[in-house]
């Protein structure tokens, strides 16, 4: 079943809030401590995390962070800047429910190999093949007025940028991730999205097709074995046959198996 093409959100966070200042503090204090581990939620406490929608882009000073947590976070985005934390190992937004699609720049965490996310809630995961947004007439900004591009780091507009949704393994997940793209040198340099997902950078929307969702290979899978044992078809009626709806009864007669 396809799935409503959400609108990408700008200007999720409301920074003159206190919840903001205190994150950003915490921030600073975690670089300069040189700590290993960032923990807003254990910082701040519920109440204020609970107003955090995005990280600041200051997480680019955390060099010596192994590990992240955002378990139950109701944040919306992550800025490009995680790519310069050097020392990521592992990444838990667990449960972080309106977190959708990941910046491109986290490909960089190249000591990034393990994660825990949850695939249900990410644009073109295997289980419901969420939606991709268009990023046609709607695209993503961050804070800044400027970008830079995901491959070669070049500085440019928000009018200059193409931007392209690509899913790639990161940790031990695959995610969605948005690239800011300078040019058609650096749209090559993406990489092949791993097997079972779309297989070329793309820009969303309806346009796009999909691969089946869990439960439509699953279906798939069962009218094949079916057909391939024999199942016998005389309940198929010429009617469902002309109709299409030779598939629907196929399916009965394999959930009247399985029953058994």
């Amino acid at each position: 079943m396809a799935n409503r093409i959400q609108k990408i959100e700008n200007n999720v966070q409301d920074i003159h809030s206190v919840a903001w200042e205190k994150l950003c503090e915490y921030v600073d204090k975690v670089a300069q401590e040189e700590r290993e581990e960032f923990s807003p939620l254990e910082e701040l406490g519920q109440e204020l995390f609970s107003q955090i929608f995005t990280l600041p882009e200051t997480i680019s000073k955390l060099k010596k962070v192994k590990k992240v947590w955002l378990y139950g976070s109701n944040l919306k985005r992550i800025p490009p800047e995680i790519g310069q934390m050097e020392s990521l190992e592992y990444f838990d937004p667990y449960t972080s429910y309106h977190l959708h699609w990941f910046p491109y720049e986290i490909t960089r965490c190249k000591n990034l190999k393990d994660s825990r996310v949850s695939t249900r809630a990410l644009y073109g995961n295997y289980k419901n093949r969420m939606d991709f947004p268009d990023l046609s007439n709607n695209p993503i900004r961050y804070l800044g007025d400027t970008v830079q591009c995901s491959i070669c780091s070049k500085a440019m507009s928000y009018e200059e940028t193409n931007q392209v949704w690509i899913s790639l393994t990161v940790g031990t997940d695959v995610l969605p991730l948005l690239a800011n793209v300078c040019s058609t040198q650096c749209w090559e340099r993406l990489p092949q999205p791993p097997e079972g997902y779309i297989q070329f950078p793309h820009k969303g929307g309806s346009a796009v097709k999909q691969l089946p969702d869990e439960d439509e290979m699953f279906e798939l899978e069962m009218i094949q074995q079916d057909r391939e044992s024999n199942i016998p078809t005389e309940s198929i009626t010429e009617d469902d046959k002309a109709s299409g709806n030779e598939v629907p009864v196929l399916l009965k007669l394999i959930r009247k198996l399985w029953e058994k």
